[in-house]
């Protein structure tokens, strides 16, 4: 991979290079689906961690939980989940925002005091495009892009999945992406584009040539 591919992926839309992946160990927890579904929520979320050589665990000391997955059909009805207003600020504003967009997904992130991932909450809303996608898909494609703090616009115009035969994957240069971001000599936030040169060092080594 060519290292300028690498920065447009942590680059915002208000052209701020932002990096950050997770300080803590990930427990997660889904809402809105049924127990076979839950198996594979969790079982796509444990192969990213893997891939990316993190940990899970079962409570946080500090949350409890710190990964939250909702799944529903309907943006209102986050507005009518108890507290959620309270680990979310400016719920209310932000459904109407992703209900005028006609939005069927969304990630919200905490950060630490270092900048690093110390929660998430994935909000997918199961609209007639998502009804199309097995949950397989969805689960892994929301696990990738919750594994790290990515661009508002790093999948806008390409997903981080791809079709190999019959098979829906990781795309192989984001696998290697989260590999690299999770080398234990990078650092766990960063704000200068500069950190783009060195994951994309060790991405170029990872992909096959």
């Amino acid at each position: 991979m060519d290292m300028i591919d690498v920065e447009p992926m942590f680059t915002r839309s208000d052209g701020d290079y932002l990096f950050a992946r997770w300080g803590r160990p990930i427990v997660p927890v889904v809402f809105g689906v049924d127990d076979a579904t839950l198996s594979v929520v969790k079982g796509a979320i444990e192969a990213v961690v893997v891939l990316a050589g993190h940990q899970m665990a079962e409570t946080d000391p500090e949350l409890g939980v710190n990964l939250m997955m909702f799944v529903f059909r309907e943006w209102d009805e986050l507005v009518e989940t108890p507290d959620l207003d309270r680990l979310v600020p400016d719920l209310g504003p932000l459904v109407v925002r992703l209900k005028a967009a006609e939005a069927n997904q969304y990630r919200h992130f905490r950060f630490d005091e270092t900048g690093a991932i110390k929660a998430a909450f994935v909000f997918v809303r199961m609209d007639a495009e998502m009804e199309q996608v097995p949950a397989e898909d969805i689960a892994l494609a929301q696990a990738a892009q919750t594994i790290l703090l990515w661009s508002d616009v790093a999948f806008r115009d390409k997903g981080p999945l791809a079709r190999i035969g019959e098979n829906v994957v990781l795309r192989p240069d984001i696998a290697a992406v989260i590999r690299a971001g999770y080398d234990k000599v990078m650092p766990s936030a960063a704000i200068d584009p500069s950190h783009a040169l060195r994951l994309a060092a060790r991405v170029a080594r990872d992909l096959p040539v």
